[in-house]
């Protein structure tokens, strides 16, 4: 049994240091980096990159909305010809310091309110994945786990890794209780633990109203943005590898 760990990184901007990348990189195979429009900089961008090159995790781009001052988890009403051009951008942008630094783009993951629209809106899913194809079919598209942009893209004929969230609880769809709600992000590491390893071994886990989720897992996000971010991912890696998990970069198993 085989899974990957993935975090949020690059996404310190200017002056402002945001996340505790270097640690988190010790603990994930997988980064998804910031391509400077909900956060990050070219600086940022390059020495995320690299440190990824160093640390040997594989690197993927984290496009977002134009919005830098909402951190991208403001919704915006996009027409298919921008969502699609919009993420040929930044994907170009990352493939930039990815190229300079000697290592292969992995992977695209739309970021915040952009990664909800898309579960939400097909005709946006649409748009945003045929940007990914344009730029490369081999790149794997990262969503929800069971959405309807995975199944989107599996017929348009871009690779597919489905994604769950170790902090975050579940509605009863499968879709992410919002961040608004009480609950809905879970700190106790031992419960975040627990319920991973639900989703690996038994297919899912518990929605917040107690009814059985249905998960398909490829990836697993473990966010970098927080105090216990650090000490959660180390502790998340440990119980899956002693229930004999093997933690790998989902480009060797996402086919």
């Amino acid at each position: 049994m085989k899974v990957d760990l993935n975090s949020d990184l690059g996404e310190s901007f200017g002056r402002y240091k945001l996340g505790l990348d270097e640690e988190v990189m010790n603990y994930i195979t997988s980064a998804n980096v910031a391509t400077g429009w909900h956060a990050g900089d070219p600086i940022v961008m390059r020495r995320t990159v690299r440190l990824g090159r160093e640390k040997g995790v594989e690197v993927g781009a984290h496009p977002g909305y134009p919005d830098l001052l909402g951190f991208g988890r403001r919704y915006m009403k996009l027409s298919p010809e921008e969502a699609r051009n919009y993420i040929l951008y930044q994907i170009g942008a990352l493939y930039a310091f990815t190229r300079a630094e000697g290592i292969e783009l992995q992977h695209v993951k739309p970021h915040g309110a952009l990664y909800n629209a898309l579960v939400k809106e097909e005709e946006l899913a649409r748009a945003v994945i045929e940007g990914i194809a344009d730029f490369d079919r081999n790149l794997i598209f990262v969503t929800l786990s069971g959405s309807r942009p995975a199944q989107i893209a599996e017929e348009i004929g871009v690779k597919v890794a489905h994604e769950v969230f170790a902090d975050r609880a579940y509605n009863p769809d499968g879709t992410l209780v919002p961040r608004s709600k009480l609950g809905a992000v879970i700190h106790d590491k031992e419960e975040i633990a627990e319920r991973v390893v639900s989703m690996v071994k038994d297919g899912g886990v518990r929605a917040i109203n107690g009814e059985w989720v249905e998960l398909k897992v490829d990836t697993i996000c473990l966010h970098g943005d927080n105090p216990k971010a650090v000490e959660i991912a180390a502790h998340i890696r440990k119980v899956l590898e002693e229930e004999g998990v093997k933690i790998v970069p989902m480009g060797e198993f996402v086919r």
